[in-house]
């Protein structure tokens, strides 16, 4: 997988020489290039970028379709991009030369690790899954603001998981970008201003909103885990492949909202239709892209202090879509934001 750009390699084309040379590159002790870090980091940039306009756009169409329709139609959107690479994602592969002298191959599945087989059940129940489910939920019981703070402990609970499963040491510096950025996300979303919504059970909301923010979590340290470069053993996912298997589980986990969406599309407003074809193809298919792409490079600690951006990208895209109002202490919450991000992902010595 080249580091040039986050596109869809051939996988055919990685042979286990290939890994265990990247392997072995890995192991010198060196230094990564501070170039090398750049892209990676501008993809996970690209995807919190991506998220946070997902959130205007979430609003125009939940409110016509409803929660389920909605996450099921922006699945086969996702679904719909990705099937003409279906071969380079799910590439068979050659495992002997028979006596005639051609190539016996085999299907992708029998090249999976069984270890990695039990893994990605967790990695796609976590999300789309069960991160969608509960913070759809969430939101229409609390508060944005509220939701919004318990956001921010993403950061916490990615670095809490790569530490206890990966053996990742997250530096003191990313622990104080870490604090920065959670005290940024929470000035930001308590800060106030129009369009709140109602509340009717903000402490089951809240709950579910933090169960919501573990999903996501957990989904980063085991893509980390499957994708990362330097990894036990030879295999390692293509991200943008745990990104279709994302893809496809979301769309079977989000399945009874199908007979809705089938029976009333003929009907949905221009603006509906441009925001689940947003939503299918930025929000779902390129942040996750991105988003595993960037992890699958960077340590899982430092990539998830990433999502503290999403945040104040909503609340940017909301200024300039909705008209919300951006006040100067929501602009000063969002410095201090990038201020903490700068310092969490910064280079370590």
């Amino acid at each position: 997988m080249s580091d040039s750009a986050p596109c869809v390699p051939d996988v055919t084309d990685i042979t286990d020489d290939d890994i265990t040379h990247d392997d072995t590159a890995n192991r010198t002790g060196n230094a990564p290039a501070r170039t090398s870090l750049l892209l990676p980091a501008l993809a996970a940039l690209g995807a919190v970028t991506l998220w946070g306009l997902s959130f205007p756009a979430m609003k125009v169409a939940v409110q016509a379709l409803g929660p389920m329709p909605l996450m099921w139609a922006r699945m086969m959107v996702a679904m719909a991009l990705l099937a003409p690479f279906t071969a380079r994602l799910f590439p068979s592969r050659t495992v002997a030369v028979a006596p005639s002298g051609a190539l016996v191959r085999r299907g992708f599945w029998s090249g999976v690790p069984r270890r990695h087989k039990l893994l990605l059940l967790p990695t796609v129940l976590l999300q789309p899954c069960l991160y969608f489910l509960f913070e759809s939920n969430a939101m229409q019981l609390t508060t944005a603001s509220q939701a919004g703070v318990i956001s921010a402990s993403v950061p916490l609970l990615v670095g809490a998981g790569a530490w206890l499963f990966l053996g990742e040491r997250p530096s003191p510096r990313l622990w104080v970008g870490v604090v920065f950025s959670c005290a940024g996300v929470a000035w930001l979303t308590l800060s106030g201003g129009a369009g709140t919504e109602s509340a009717p059970d903000p402490l089951l909301g809240n709950l579910l909103e933090l169960l919501a923010m573990a999903c996501a979590a957990g989904n980063m340290v085991l893509v980390r885990r499957l994708s990362a470069h330097g990894g036990h053993g030879t295999f390692r996912w293509n991200p943008w492949t745990l990104t279709a298997l994302q893809t496809m589980a979301g769309a079977l986990f989000f399945a009874p909202g199908a007979y809705a969406t089938l029976t009333g599309m003929g009907q949905w407003p221009a603006d509906v239709v441009l925001a689940v074809v947003y939503l299918g193809a930025g929000a779902s298919l390129g942040a996750f892209g991105l988003f595993n792409w960037a992890t699958s490079h960077l340590p899982a600690s430092s990539v998830g202090a990433f999502i503290n951006l999403v945040p104040v990208t909503a609340v940017g895209f909301g200024w300039l879509w909705l008209g919300e109002t951006l006040n100067a202490t929501q602009m000063l919450a969002a410095a201090v934001v990038m201020v903490g991000v700068a310092l969490g992902t910064g280079r370590r010595q």
